[in-house]
């Protein structure tokens, strides 16, 4: 339980702040498919019997770059959605090739964040760390990109580097989290919670550290929850991301109607 509390705050804060970004360039549907994409590379990993981050890193790593080489060239949808079928394939094949397909699909997809191992702690903190550090350095051209895209490109920022790095972040928010919280989680994480705090403030501050709020209170109720009603922790994070951009939501229109 304790491991789970650390691994889950930590994801939670990644989550909080990747996930900004993701609802502000619109970008649900690539922060969908490199997680479950990446499935494919933890299958991989436990098909040859090497650490499942290798995999995870890999292949999270290359839908990352290929989404982006190939949205400059098409539609960033169709790139994504060609991305995301290639690895779901893959992965189908290489579960289907390990012999103890069954709950090793299941952990990769839902997570195992209740059997959290003490040697999870470094590597998830570690990448944390890189994720954090990435996005640090490319904030400011990041949000100007998102939020003015022409006046970023008069400034000499180019869409293209920017958009790879962002996805860049989005693996390795994704290596860090899948071993551990599934590839189901961690979407629901990075769309909920930065959804909703981006319904509730508008200022880019406030809302990045409301969003990493939410999605600290969202991942601790629902261990607390799991663990005094026996019922899945992925239940309790779903539900409580879909409340919690339901009441921001409520909340923007509330405060539109009013005086």
């Amino acid at each position: 339980m304790t491991n789970a509390w650390i691994v889950a705050t930590i994801v939670a804060v990644v989550a909080g702040l990747v996930g900004f970004f993701v609802v502000l360039r619109g970008s649900a549907f690539a922060a969908h498919a490199v997680p479950n994409g990446s499935f494919a590379g933890a299958a991989g990993a436990l098909l040859i019997n090497v650490n499942v981050l290798i995999g995870l890193g890999a292949f999270s790593l290359a839908g990352a770059l290929g989404i982006g080489w190939l949205g400059r060239r098409d539609r960033q949808d169709v790139a994504t959605a060609l991305a995301l079928v290639l690895m779901l394939g893959l992965g189908a094949l290489f579960v289907s090739l390990t012999a103890e397909s069954e709950p090793a699909a299941y952990s990769l997809l839902f997570g195992e964040l209740l059997g959290v191992a003490n040697n999870q702690l470094l590597p998830t903190a570690g990448l944390a760390i890189a994720c954090t550090t990435a996005l640090g350095v490319l904030y400011r051209p990041l949000l100007l990109s998102s939020v003015l895209p022409d006046l970023s490109e008069a400034r000499g920022v180019s869409p293209t580097a920017v958009e790879l790095g962002f996805l860049v972040c989005v693996a390795l928010a994704t290596t860090m989290t899948v071993p551990v919280v599934g590839t189901t989680l961690i979407f629901s994480l990075m769309i909920g919670a930065p959804a909703a705090a981006r319904a509730i403030v508008d200022r880019p501050g406030a809302a990045l550290a409301l969003s990493v709020a939410i999605a600290l209170v969202t991942v601790w109720v629902a261990i607390a929850a799991s663990y005094q009603l026996n019922l899945p922790v992925g239940f309790f994070v779903g539900v409580l991301s879909a409340t919690s951009y339901a009441a921001g939501r409520g909340w923007s229109a509330w405060r539109r109607r009013g005086p």
